[in-house]
């Protein structure tokens, strides 16, 4: 009997955000040089000034902020990739 193989949410999750952070991080790193600029456009998005909630015995500050760059899609699909292949 053929058994189908289930595949976890969760991993496809952590794959795409390892692969958001490293394709950027390598981006980054790359783009330095003049023929690879290329890798490091693209664009932040985010809160500029983190939410503070402040009543004096705990101080709650949130915010988000977000830069996703080519290098960064580029890792993304790379992990889409991967977890097919799981």
């Amino acid at each position: 009997m053929y058994l189908k193989k289930q595949k976890n949410g969760w991993a496809l999750f952590l794959l795409l955000l390892a692969g958001i952070v490293l394709g950027g991080a390598i981006g980054e790193w790359i783009g330095m040089k003049p023929a690879f600029e290329w890798l490091r456009y693209g664009f932040h998005f985010g809160f500029d000034q983190p939410f503070v909630f402040d009543i004096k015995v705990l101080v709650l500050t949130l915010g988000i902020s977000i830069k996703l760059n080519i290098a960064g899609i580029i890792g993304m699909i790379l992990a889409i990739v991967i977890y097919r292949n799981l």
